[in-house]
């Protein structure tokens, strides 16, 4: 098991994945792994639900940190096509917030739900003693819809097109270079176009746009990056992906810094950076859909029968472990 981010797929399948409690009809797709959310039946309405942890970091700002936490919560709905509609919401504070940060940070999670269209339905507010940044909590979206018009992980078909949006490691750079930037050897104007790229990092408008056109799955590539959803998004459908390195868009500054922090931009966390497969005839739509969103997008590949991800006719494995946690760590560490 790696010691940072989630537990390996291995360990999932051993011993979760056969232990789920109650076997219930109603529940059209349970927990599967590289999957981003369930699905359960209720009088013939599908509802769509997903559980994020609540990752707030204070030196972002309270406001934008809770902006960036609740986008990667209600992104795992969206990238079903579904809006999120309905959101349960827990936080383990730490004795040391104080009632004013919180009203903060509350009032900037309340503007973006609003903006979304999101209520908050339920849930649960203290503080603890243990409990510390930037892991305070624990967060469901749901949405609503006809069991038909959701984006399904396994709905790929042999002949469609891959679509990437925004780039690897968007995520994992903006932040480091945000965190700690000042630390790094790295160039004023690098720096600076760097921790631009945390702008770049929500997902939940570009997937409800792309589901617009009739796409056919729809995967964000956290934690492990894009190699690893590409691996996840191949499991989930069955079918072989081939993609082509040169025309996977990438961020300015991206690889320099991750040259920097000895790091593969491809297996790094890239919140911000959907996977959509779309048959061909409306691929060059979905991405014209996104530009006109002022996102970043292009076709990098084809979906074939077989199985696995390939990247120029090499396969590729998931990464397992995720090398922006222990760099994140490092740092964090010397600040203490």
């Amino acid at each position: 098991m790696p010691d940072y981010g989630k537990i390996d797929a291995e360990f999932f399948g051993e011993h979760i994945q056969p232990n789920l409690g109650a076997a219930r009809e109603d529940v059209r797709l349970g927990p599967t792994p590289g999957v981003d959310f369930g699905v359960i039946d209720v009088n013939d309405t599908a509802l769509v639900v997903a559980t994020d942890p609540i990752s707030i970091l204070p030196s972002l700002g309270l406001e934008r940190a809770a902006r960036f936490a609740l986008e990667i919560v209600l992104a795992d709905v969206a990238v079903s096509g579904l809006s999120p509609r309905f959101l349960s919401i827990s936080f383990t504070l730490p004795p040391s917030m104080t009632d004013e940060e919180f009203a903060t940070l509350w009032g900037a999670i309340d503007e973006t739900a609003t903006e979304l269209g999101v209520s908050v339905v339920t849930g649960h507010t203290a503080r603890y003693e243990g409990c510390d940044f930037p892991w305070i909590g624990s967060a469901t979206a749901f949405a609503l819809g006809a069991h038909d018009d959701i984006v399904r992980p396994d709905g790929t078909q042999p002949g469609d097109r891959v679509i990437v949006t925004t780039g690897p490691a968007v995520e994992a750079v903006g932040l480091l270079t945000t965190l700690f930037g000042d630390r790094m050897k790295l160039a004023d104007g690098t720096l600076t176009t760097a921790r631009q790229q945390l702008s770049e990092t929500n997902t939940v408008r570009d997937a409800l746009a792309a589901a617009e056109e009739p796409v056919t799955a729809m995967h964000d590539a956290t934690e492990c990056g894009l190699q690893g959803a590409l691996t996840e998004l191949a499991a989930s459908t069955g079918l072989r992906l081939e993609i082509d390195s040169t025309a996977v868009p990438m961020k300015p500054a991206v690889e320099d810094v991750c040259t920097h922090l000895d790091i593969d931009p491809w297996h790094a966390t890239s919140t911000g950076t959907l996977l959509i497969t779309a048959p061909e005839r409306v691929a060059e739509r979905v991405v014209e859909t996104l530009h006109d969103r002022e996102t970043t997008a292009a076709v990098v590949g084809t979906a074939h029968t077989g199985t696995g991800a390939y990247v120029d006719g090499t396969r590729v494995e998931h990464p397992e472990t995720d090398p922006s946690w222990a760099v994140y760590a490092e740092y964090a560490a010397k600040t203490r």
